[in-house]
């Protein structure tokens, strides 16, 4: 009972003060950290006056539950989808900043005869400016709606996430008291694995929970389930080595994506301001005012440093990004402090041991400096601009102008070069079903097999089931790790022979390395030679990722996964298109037609034998032949000359589709440009009824016969004479599925026809 009263006692008194402390602050227009770091002083052992803290554990220990908080508010409101919108620019910014923060504070830290350790933490301190103090100084001056301010929001996401990696990277550096190269590499490496992992996962099981059971979610139940989540993903990184605010972040960037994401970041708001407060506030006890006056140069050097060197790296960052000196000047000159990321830092020197006591009051001074100083330094911008408008030489600014005007037309260039949306498209899929593929491998290995020789304890018969366990999980993986996406691989491969030799070793590439990794559980379990298992693996590989079972149950895994994972901007983009709900369908598909002229080679072939549609994934929806139409022809049909043909497809598609006709002379494409399928559909108002294309959407009900059947046995186009050209899920659309895409019941069916 005399602990739970020292801990109330001590709660009171702090929350007290702070309330009183941040109400001050408010009343001069100051962050409330602020506030908070001036109350930990005030009821510190230093100040006399003012009853102090019985128990500085417990307040240790409510600091740590605060950084889990503010790690998972934060993630929920980074949210996957804001890393697409940053931009190069926030991306060289951020890490120009980064790196040369990080080398100019070890350098500062060993010249004034700092510990190694101390200097390396005092780098990470440093590279990391405040998200919250910029927002609000932004928001205060009201410039929300300036170019800068997106600029250095991107700059802070990514900031964020690095800082991340950082926290891993300096708890690695404090266990091995040193830097050592390969051991970086492995840690960073098993972190990436460990990231992807978890977010695969996460994004696949998470939102798929809260989808099924969110008609018994009150907010009681969806706070306790979401405070659950992020707890368990604490448990999780600290139980493999990481630190726990990866885990808390983790948890928010997945739950950001959801439609819950807005709901529990308020329903959490509460707690974390309860418990960052007390974060903030056991900054503030640390606080030592000797110690201040004894560092007192060593604050003024770290306080120019900050200054000064975020507002040139900065610049020099956005400037090499493209952007003109005003915008990087207003962008960096609002990202010249360091905050709440520094403080977690320190605090992990402190928790590890590795960090000397004079570090963080130091740091908490620095801090609180460039805090009152940001707001002085974002009104100085046009000044500064001014300045170096006169100390630029002539000579240098029409080199600088020149290479902002060149970049933007290189970027205009490049906008979709068909190399690089091909090879987006494959590392993303190498990469990440190579991941699962391994991260299959490890669980079965680690943990599965383990459990099983407690349970069974026979090893052969042990490796056996893991074996077939690893492998029954493996084998959806199989076909998007080994095959391409069609569309990019076959307008590179039509648009040059020299292109098929490239194409040819990469898609060896992913068989060789879906082969290694299936390979690797039977060889570590069964102890079977490497040459056999190569030689039964291979053929295994390629049949089972052309396998037409195995395709349709990886495109249905696919499209759960991209209907959790977009689920909140699905749902934005159903709100905000009003009548035009499927826009996603009638405006991205065209319509294009093509003439078949005399002594073409598709002359007295059927569509089956042309096999347009599995190698261009283009649709025939009509051919007119004389006064005849014929509206989604089988494909029985023979082609014949004079055949006037409209061709159903993407941009892209028909793209290719263009590209081999214009390679092989088989059609004459026609001088009209393609047309969105509504204005095709709208456009036949002139036509008889019995000849036009009409458009419908049927649901799936669960005894129609179609729920559990792939597109191909559904017999759509054989029994309705119609084309299934897309799918809604829920609230993702799927545009032409493959004809192995499995239905579902409550999809929803898009069918053209007569």
């Amino acid at each position: 009972m005399g602990h739970l009263a020292t801990l109330i006692s001590d709660l009171a008194l702090l929350l007290v003060v702070a309330g009183i402390t941040t109400l001050f602050c408010k009343k001069i227009n100051q962050p409330m950290v602020i506030g908070y770091i001036l109350a930990g002083f005030l009821i510190g052992p230093v100040v006399s006056f003012i009853p102090t803290i019985g128990d500085s554990a417990n307040i240790t220990l409510w600091a740590e539950i605060g950084v889990i908080f503010l790690m998972f508010s934060l993630g929920l409101e980074f949210s996957l989808h804001k890393l697409v919108t940053v931009g190069a620019t926030g991306i060289i910014s951020a890490l120009v900043q980064i790196i040369g923060m990080l080398i100019l504070g070890i350098i500062l830290g060993l010249a004034m005869g700092w510990s190694t350790m101390d200097s390396i933490f005092l780098g990470g301190m440093l590279s990391m400016s405040s998200t919250m103090i910029t927002i609000k100084a932004i928001e205060d001056m009201g410039l929300k709606e300036e170019r800068f301010t997106g600029l250095a929001i991107g700059t802070l996401v990514i900031e964020d996430i690095v800082a991340i990696f950082l926290l891993v990277i300096l708890s690695t550096i404090s266990v091995s008291q040193g830097v050592s190269g390969m051991d970086l590499v492995f840690t960073i490496a098993k972190l990436m694995f460990y990231l992807v992992l978890w977010l695969i996962l996460g994004i696949y099981l998470i939102p798929s929970f809260l989808q099924k059971t969110q008609d018994l979610m009150s907010d009681e139940t969806l706070l306790v389930t979401s405070l659950g989540i992020c707890f368990a993903m604490v448990w999780l990184a600290d139980a493999i080595g990481f630190s726990t605010a990866l885990g808390a972040f983790l948890a928010g960037s997945i739950l950001a994506g959801t439609i819950h994401g807005e709901r529990v970041e308020h329903l959490v708001a509460p707690c974390k301001d309860l418990f960052g407060a007390v974060f903030f506030v056991s900054v503030g006890l640390m606080v030592v005012p000797s110690m201040l006056v004894e560092y007192f140069i060593p604050i003024l050097i770290l306080t120019i440093a900050v200054i000064v060197g975020k507002a040139v790296l900065l610049v020099l960052g956005m400037v090499a990004a493209g952007e003109d000196l005003r915008t990087s000047m207003y962008g960096a000159m609002s990202q010249t402090q360091i905050g709440e990321f520094s403080f977690i830092i320190a605090n992990l020197g402190i928790g590890l041991g590795v960090t000397s006591g004079f570090l963080y009051p130091v740091i908490v001074a620095v801090s609180v400096i460039t805090t009152f100083t940001t707001p002085f330094f974002i009104k100085s911008s046009d000044k500064a601009v001014a300045i170096l408008d006169i100390l630029i030489p002539d000579k240098w600014k029409e080199a600088m102008q020149r290479y902002r005007q060149e970049r933007m037309a290189t970027q205009k260039e490049a906008k979709n070069p068909e190399w690089k949306a091909f090879f987006k498209g494959y590392a993303t899929r190498f990469f990440i079903y190579g991941v699962l593929l391994l991260g299959i491998g490890e669980i079965g290995l680690q943990i599965l097999y383990p459990a099983l020789n407690e349970i069974i304890g026979r090893e052969t018969l042990d490796a056996v089931i893991t074996c077939i366990l690893i492998y029954t999980v493996m084998i959806p993986m199989l076909p998007p790790m080994v095959l391409s996406k069609r569309r990019n691989f076959t307008t590179l491969w039509l648009q040059s022979y020299a292109n098929r030799l490239p194409l040819i070793v990469l898609l060896g590439v992913r068989i060789a390395a879906a082969v290694f990794l299936v390979m690797r559980p039977a060889y570590v379990l069964l102890h079977i030679p490497a040459w056999i298992l190569a030689i039964a693996a291979l053929p295994l590989v390629i049949y089972l990722s052309r396998s037409k079972a195995v395709i349709g149950r990886q495109l249905e895994m696919e499209a759960h996964f991209l209907l959790n994972f977009n689920e909140k901007k699905l749902q934005e983009f159903q709100e905000n298109t009003g009548g035009k709900k499927h826009a996603w369908l009638d405006e991205q598909l065209m319509v294009k037609s093509y003439f078949c002229p005399e002594g073409s080679e598709a002359i007295g072939q059927t569509l089956k034998a042309l096999q347009w549609g599995r190698i261009f994934q283009v649709n025939i929806i009509k051919i007119v032949r004389g006064e005849t139409h014929i509206n989604i022809p089988e494909g029985d049909e023979t082609l014949r000359a004079g055949d006037i043909l409209y061709v159903l497809g993407t941009e892209k598609t028909l793209t290719n589709f263009s590209l081999m006709n214009g390679y092989r002379d088989v059609l004459l494409e026609s001088a009209e440009t393609p047309v969105t399928l509504h204005r095709f559909i709208e456009g036949q108002d002139n036509d008889d009824e019995a000849h036009q294309l009409f458009m419908c959407a049927v649901p799936v009900k669960k005894d129609s016969g179609l729920s559990g059947v792939s597109i191909r046995d559904s017999r759509i186009k054989s029994e309705w004479s119609a084309n299934l050209i897309g799918i809604e899920r829920g609230v993702l659309p799927i545009l032409n599925p493959a004809p192995d895409f499995m239905l579902n019941t409550n999809d929803l069916l898009w069918v053209l026809g007569s």
